[in-house]
């Protein structure tokens, strides 16, 4: 058992090399403070990384035409195509992973009330659009396009807010009618953009878009999501089968990847995912090579101290000592520095990510709206913190390292005749 005696004496020693002491713990506290401060700015790395894409479902897939690379069945590369209206409604049916799906026709003209105007974007979109990308509305501010839009192919939009605040400063838009080009269309909601932005884009029936401005058939993209499909290999396959159904009808090569351009979000956060995992490992290795820079000056330290005491040994065991207690005495002034300087090194290195996280909230930086648009208000730092379970394994796994670091160095003391002991200066 240890003693009071025991820690007056570890203590004494201690007390005897001050400056020696504070380097030693200071070394343990540093390895130990790194490592926490590096895994809170992996941690606050990778939360911004992936809070860009908060807005985004991780199973969305876009698709757009391009141009063909390679000839097929005697037609000529570089063909360009063009999506069709059938593209969209075989697309469930030849592919039942597929659960949302929205096609878009992109205009940019004038929106007019009165005098006012504004120039942006006007996207025909499906109903579907809203839930793929995370289109919300709050209480009192009308609603998204509906499929009874759809059908009826009704001159209805969706503005911005920032379209809303330039054309109808402090009234409220909702049954008004706008001008977008020649064509009146009656405001039925305005959405919620936390940024305000310009060029965040009205939205009106796809049908009615299809109509007006692309001469009644095909669209520019598709986008979509996937249910079933998570696995690496899952979402290869589903590519090749979705590439080889447009190719039967688009006539060119499957296996020309540029023919459609695709998006996968999946893919995309996948390799993300991969790369702040990566840049965490490094973390963990820096930190803990750091860390056992530490653990080895303690261990050296621990030589140093079993050399200048080899004669107080060698009189130890002249008057009885058991090694076990000589053994005990010299691991436990490890386990001292190492978990007193330890803990110290983690208090700090908590206290300075809680302190940073602190200070990012109060400026903002890491609030989170609750919907934005994507590519808007991007950040790559947020809420830099440790979990306080993963910075006390550490410490503990920090001491018994120290315990190693005290017993071999403890194992080559006892082992020394007390006659050879008492002989050293």
């Amino acid at each position: 058992m240890f003693d009071f005696d025991n820690f007056r004496e570890i203590w004494s020693t201690m007390k005897k090399n001050k400056l020696r002491t504070f380097l030693t713990g200071f070394s343990v506290a540093w390895g130990i403070f790194m490592l926490v401060a590096l895994l809170g700015a992996g941690n606050g790395l990778r939360n911004g990384v992936m809070y860009n894409f908060r807005d985004m479902a991780d199973n969305r897939i876009e698709m757009w035409p391009r141009y063909t690379s390679k000839p097929w069945k005697g037609m000529r590369p570089n063909r360009r195509l063009t999506f069709k209206d059938e593209d969209y409604y075989m697309l469930k049916r030849e592919h039942p992973e597929v659960d949302l799906c929205s096609a878009t026709i992109s205009h940019s003209d004038t929106l007019t009330y009165n005098r006012e105007y504004f120039t942006g974007g006007t996207d025909g979109v499906f109903p579907d659009h809203a839930k793929i990308n995370f289109i919300q509305f709050h209480t009192g501010r009308g609603r998204f396009i509906n499929d009874m839009d759809i059908r009826d192919k009704r001159k209805v939009i969706v503005l911005s807010p920032r379209m809303a605040e330039v054309l109808f400063r402090d009234r409220d838009p909702l049954g008004e009618y706008v001008r977008c080009g020649h064509i009146m269309f009656q405001v039925v909601g305005i959405y919620y953009d936390k940024n305000m932005s310009n060029s965040s884009p009205a939205y009106i029936p796809f049908s009615t878009a299809q109509l007006l401005y692309n001469k009644g058939s095909g669209f520019y993209n598709l986008s979509f999501t996937v249910k079933g499909v998570t696995t690496e290999a899952e979402n290869e396959a589903f590519e090749q089968r979705l590439r080889a159904s447009l190719a039967a009808r688009h006539k060119f090569d499957p296996s020309d990847r540029s023919a459609i351009g695709m998006w996968n979000t999946a893919s995309a956060m996948r390799t993300y995912g991969n790369m702040m995992n990566g840049i965490l490992l490094f973390i963990w290795i820096v930190g803990i090579g750091t860390l056992m820079a530490g653990i080895t000056g303690v261990s050296n330290i621990m030589l140093v101290t079993v050399r200048e005491r080899t004669r107080e040994i060698g009189i130890r065991k002249a008057i009885g000592a058991k090694p076990s207690s000589i053994l005990k005495l010299i691991i436990f002034e490890s386990i001292l520095i190492t978990a007193a300087f330890g803990y110290v090194g983690m208090i700090s290195g908590i206290g300075l990510t809680e302190g940073i996280d602190y200070i990012m909230t109060l400026s903002g930086a890491n609030s989170a709206p609750a919907a934005s648009n994507r590519g808007e208000e991007l950040t790559l730092f947020r809420h830099p913190v440790v979990n306080l379970g993963i910075a006390l394994s550490s410490t503990v796994i920090l001491i018994i390292a120290g315990v190693f670091a005290g017993y071999f160095p403890a194992r080559k003391a006892v082992k020394i005749s007390a006659i050879e002991a008492m002989r050293a200066e």
